[in-house]
This record gives C-alpha cells, structure tokens and sequence, in this order.
C-alpha cells in the first residue's frame, strides 16, 4: 500500500526554511529541468515565461543563462524565498529579464492566454488541492502554449523515502533533509496526478515518472 499524503505547510515562509532551501544543492536538477525544457522544442523567446512557485529563482537564472532572448515572470508566495531570488539575479546580472512576482499561484492575477509556456519545479507538492493551481495555469497559457510540470513522487515504503532521503540529501543539514522528507511525503504519486490532468480535460499519458524521485507533464494547450 501506497503511503498516505502527509500536508506540508504550503508556504516556505520562515527565513531557515527559504534560507536552508536554497543552500541545497539544486544545480543537477536545475539542469535537467533546464535541458528537458529545450527538447520539448518549444519556443522560448516569442512570449514571456512563467515560472509558478519559482523559490530563490535558480532555474529561471539556469535558463537565462543558456538562452539569451528568452524572459521570465518568476513567481511565488514566500517573501523571504523572492528576496534570496532578488539577490541571485541581482548577482547573475539578469534584472532585466526575470520579474519576480509575490502571487498565490492558486489565484494568479495574470489575464487569460498571456504566457507562451507555464513552467513550474516542485509546487504541486506545497498545495492541499493541487487541480485549482492546475487549472490557474491553463488558464493563463496561450493557445498552443506549452505546459512543462516536474514534481517529485510520493515514495510506496517509509524505507523507500528514507533511501530517497539519505541518496539526495544526505549531505545536508537536519532540517534540509527534514524539508525533503515532508516534501515526499506530501507529493502525489503518478496515478494520482495523471487524474487530475484528465480531469482538466488534457491527456494523462503525457506523464511520466521521468527518475526515480519525480514526475514530467509535457502538455500543450489547443487553439
């Protein structure tokens, strides 16, 4: 039997939490949400990115980096997460082309269709209902837009989040791994977020466990 979802706090709102978040080594999986967003071949430069629940703002920065007309609107709840946000693309030198916005994703303030592609890392796992931030990001894509979700996995075994645990953040201090074990605990497993894909009325097997911690949905909106 599966292990049943454990609600985390929605927000990272204290200091230690963003602070401990973002002195986690992230840059693998920075990279590889990176490069997989490329081989959608989805264009990047013609309508401004939206990145939901964009934490200190390194993928946003990863992807700016690597190419150079594409611009992004990164978003989140937490105060304390977008002030480390503004430090980083304040050293990166990338102001100009990363907005940062202090928005619940579960109610964006954005019109309908604006956003070429909604992008998000790891922010379904933070919502107790996760279809209202679904729908919220459907609603702003763009015909033809492209969908790029990447969350983790709820583990079957408490001995399978304990391996996950000690593999991917055995280095880290208590509370990091503290923070990745709530987070595996509180992330949905892929039967569950295949079901609320088809209940927004997109196609389910364009989900996939994609390692052996997380879930890609590559989906593109109709015209």
């Amino acid at each position: 039997m599966t292990l049943p979802r454990t609600l985390e706090p929605e927000v990272m709102e204290s200091p230690e939490d963003a602070r401990d978040y973002d002195e986690m080594d992230h840059s693998h999986v920075n990279r590889v949400f990176v490069d997989d967003l490329f081989a959608t071949g989805a264009d990047l430069s013609t309508n401004m990115i939206l990145d939901l629940g964009t934490g200190t703002a390194l993928i946003p920065i990863e992807l700016c980096r690597r190419h150079e007309d594409c611009r992004v609107m990164a978003s989140d709840l937490s105060i304390n997460m977008l002030e480390l946000a503004r430090y980083h693309l304040e050293a990166a030198g990338l102001i100009h082309r990363i907005q940062l916005d202090h928005v619940d994703s579960k109610q964006l303030h954005y019109n309908d269709g604006v956003f070429g592609v909604v992008m998000s890392n790891s922010i379904v796992h933070h919502i107790p209902e996760p279809l209202t931030v679904l729908r919220e990001a459907v609603r702003v894509l763009a015909p033809t837009g492209l969908i790029f979700f990447r969350d983790l996995l709820r583990p079957n075994t408490a001995a399978e989040v304990d391996h996950l645990v000690q593999t991917y953040a055995g280095n880290e201090n208590t509370h990091s791994q503290k923070l990745f074990r709530d987070s595996l605990h509180a992330a949905l497993t892929l039967d569950e977020i295949k079901s609320l894909v088809a209940e927004i009325g997109f196609d389910p097997t364009a989900i996939s466990a994609t390692s052996d911690r997380h879930w890609t949905w590559i989906g593109r909106r109709e015209e």
